[in-house]
């Protein structure tokens, strides 16, 4: 069982700010939940190409979510 609807966004939208902070992306609200719900989605099909599955809690999911926010942000500062 995932995290639902409601607690995917929360947790992407701290993932997206903390990942924000660190990497002094001065993003909004609406882009740093973006950022934290693909970031997680991105990292996790990652992981798992490599056999890494995350739990299914909040805590694993604000980790892989705010390092794949980090990733997504990194990424588009390399292709600009």
């Amino acid at each position: 069982m995932g995290l639902g609807l409601i607690a995917s966004i929360i947790v992407g939208g701290l993932a997206g700010w903390i990942a924000s902070r660190m990497m002094d992306a001065k993003t909004g609200i609406f882009m740093n939940i973006l950022l934290g719900i693909i970031g997680a989605f991105v990292l996790n099909l990652i992981l798992s190409l490599l056999g890494i599955y995350a739990a299914n809690s909040w805590l694993p999911q604000l980790i892989v979510g705010t390092f794949g926010a980090i990733l997504l942000i990194w990424v588009t500062r390399k292709l600009r």
